[in-house]
């Protein structure tokens, strides 16, 4: 067997599954319907979609669960619709409603007005109904459960609020905005369409939210579980997983032996967390260098996995 071959024992399988969510079922259902298509338990993913959502989700399969929380992913971008004139118990469509009022006459000056506000560093309270959790308690789970409490605001980044278009929903009073958002990880839409409704006076929800791209993961790299079932698979592999998601550094065969043991190897001044890549193009190790050393936080390819 080539040296490839048994670098490449024990991680059969193994990389980042891509998944353009539908919209109506959980992040939690991909996953269990991730596990029965690909034949095994080892699927974990990177952050969750809410089930009116739709778009990329990240999951980790095989020995590329481990992966998972090394991923930066600290940007977003979404598509989303906004309704004007009407606030809901969730800050989207699958609340009660709340309060209506006309928008009609709000002026596109006006909404632009507020959105660039809404735009850059702001303060943000999480949707009550947000996985946030609150005294050790998420809360939307407060909230079933009928208690009262309160979230405090938090510093995210929104580097873009586009609108898109506008649209005057005929009978309704309603006014619908089709934007595109940028964000740091932890910015919730529904609350920007919360706090776009609020500061015109009118109320707003989500009624539409598509996440076209997570961290350098986009909806080019995505599947539906529908042309999964056609063909199982990775996205990527874990190689092309680990040349994607992170920075990287050529190792000669040497280096790759002491990595693949879990020894360290010199620094080379590169920041974060970065992929070891040997000769024959296999990331050995993920390392993050700390003073004189370039440490594994992850060892890809362990000597121990080789001949299994």
């Amino acid at each position: 067997m080539s040296a490839r071959g048994k670098l490449s024992s024990g991680l059969v399988g193994a990389g980042l599954l891509i998944v353009d969510k539908g919209p109506g079922v959980t992040s939690h259902d991909v996953v269990a319907s991730c596990r029965k298509l690909l034949g095994t338990r080892k699927v974990g993913h990177a952050g969750t979609l809410d089930p009116m959502a739709t778009g990329v989700l990240v999951l980790g399969i095989e020995r590329a669960t481990k992966m998972l929380g090394l991923l930066a992913l600290t940007t977003k971008a979404y598509t989303a619709t906004i309704r004007l004139g009407r606030t809901t118990s969730t800050d989207d469509a699958e609340g009660e409603t709340v309060a209506d009022a006309s928008a009609t006459a709000l002026e596109d000056a006006d909404i632009a007005r507020q959105v660039a506000l809404l735009t850059g560093d702001i303060e943000q309270v999480p949707s009550s109904v947000s996985a946030i959790k609150v005294d050790g308690q998420r809360a939307h789970k407060l909230v079933r459960a009928g208690e009262e409490f309160t979230i405090p605001a938090r510093r995210v980044s929104v580097t873009r609020f586009d609108v898109l278009a506008r649209r005057d929903v005929p009978g309704t009073g309603f006014v619908d905005l089709d934007v595109e958002v940028e964000c740091s990880s932890g910015t919730y839409v529904r609350a920007l369409a919360r706090d776009l409704g609020a500061a015109l006076e009118v109320g707003g929800h989500l009624t539409v939210l598509r996440r076209t791209r997570v961290g350098p993961f986009t909806l080019e790299h995505a599947r539906t579980l529908e042309q999964l079932a056609d063909a199982p698979g990775v996205s990527l592999d874990i190689d092309e997983a680990a040349r994607t998601a992170f920075p990287h550094r050529q190792v000669d065969a040497e280096e790759a032996e002491a990595i693949s043991q879990g020894r360290w190897l010199d620094p080379i001044g590169l920041a974060g967390v970065y992929a070891a890549i040997d000769p024959t193009g296999h990331t050995i190790a993920l390392l993050q260098e700390k003073g004189k050393r370039a440490s594994s936080v992850m060892v890809v390819r362990p000597a121990t996995l080789r001949g299994l």
